[in-house]
């Protein structure tokens, strides 16, 4: 269980089997890079993580699509984490979310470093923007064309952040485990309790 002190929620991530294909055509796999909640609870731009998981799920529930859960435990490489997503969804389309906010929507059928959106500039990306990446998800695995998510670009953020960005990838790979494959992830999202 994590908690991020600047949110009142607690993440606990429990973590099960092997993941393994699902079967409903209504389904999106969320899948976390490796240390996702175990160790980093904010993004790059100190977004809890615990409200960018809040977000992507309700945008895929408010489309009424079922949104399922997983941990890859062998890559820290974004494209990696939403293809193998993507191809374990019954309808196909996957989410990456690098614990920085890097993140992805893919499809089972495209090549690993194609995508039908990318979020790559973490430092811009805010709670509405998570919410709307699990909406567009949802939408994609109904067999709809959603307007792509709008993207705010930043010239500078690249140098602000690129030192950042690297340490925060290291430490990421630290937690990777190249037998670890992809588990499933029980999701548990609750108020901190007071002291």
């Amino acid at each position: 269980m994590v908690q991020d002190q600047s949110t009142d929620r607690t993440l606990d991530l429990r973590e099960g089997g092997e993941a393994a294909r699902g079967d409903r055509e209504d389904e999106v796999v969320l899948g976390l890079s490796p240390a996702f909640g175990a160790f980093f609870t904010q993004t790059i731009s100190h977004v809890p993580l615990v409200e960018v998981l809040r977000e992507v799920m309700a945008g895929a529930e408010e489309q009424g699509v079922e949104l399922r859960v997983v941990r890859v435990k062998n890559t820290a490489d974004l494209a990696k984490i939403a293809h193998g997503a993507a191809r374990l969804a019954g309808s196909g389309i996957g989410i990456g979310i690098l614990s920085r906010g890097t993140s992805m929507i893919h499809q089972k059928d495209l090549a690993k470093l194609s995508s039908l959106e990318l979020f790559p500039q973490a430092p811009l990306l805010d709670l509405e923007t998570f919410r709307a990446i699990g909406s567009n998800a949802a939408q994609y695995a109904r067999g709809e064309s959603p307007e792509p998510v709008p993207v705010r670009n930043d010239y500078l953020s690249r140098p602000r952040y690129q030192a950042k960005a690297a340490l925060l990838h290291l430490k990421e790979t630290e937690f990777v485990e190249p037998s670890g494959g992809i588990v499933e992830l029980e999701v548990s999202i609750s108020r901190a309790r007071a002291s």
